[in-house]
């Protein structure tokens, strides 16, 4: 399997726009697990994805991976991510934002993808009030806690003691 090329074929559509082509490099139901939007599950669903998320609130994607490891059926790469908001609140504000991104093959395709990124900086950059923020980064942790048992469990155990 060729990570490097999937990689790029990968943001490539993101940036063209091409959500059925990002949606081919899926499994039938690999899941798309954005750390704005959440999950996205099956092949239809992260093809709307592009169109009626990525692209209805924000335009000119450029997204570079870099640093790609994969072993087995496991890839990691860094990346540069920047778009153009267009929601109102912050139209026409430039966001650029490092991250890491995972995947999950299986036979060669995509059965899982996640990224870690400092939500911070884009809503920095795009002035968001203060209020919208915690709004925002309570349901980020509301729903990282609920995807890993052992880290909510964890976060009960400090948060009682």
């Amino acid at each position: 399997m060729d990570f490097i090329s999937i990689i790029n074929t990968f943001t490539k559509a993101v940036e063209d726009n091409n959500g059925a082509k990002l949606a081919s490099l899926f499994t039938e139901d690999g899941i798309y697990d954005d750390y704005i939007y959440g999950p996205f599950k099956g092949r239809k669903n992260i093809e709307i994805m592009i169109k009626d998320h990525f692209y209805s609130d924000a335009k000119s994607f450029s997204w570079e991976m870099y640093d790609p490891v994969y072993q087995g059926n496991i890839g990691y790469a860094r990346y540069r991510f920047s778009f153009t908001s267009t929601m109102d609140a912050c139209k026409d504000s430039r966001v650029a934002v490092p991250g890491m991104a995972f995947f999950q093959f299986q036979n060669n395709q995509i059965k899982y993808y996640t990224e870690t990124v400092n939500g911070g900086i884009p809503m920095a950059q795009l002035n968001l009030p203060a209020e919208k923020i915690k709004r925002v980064f309570q349901k980020w942790s509301d729903r990282t806690l609920n995807q890993d048992p052992n880290l909510k469990k964890m976060f009960l155990v400090e948060k009682n003691q």
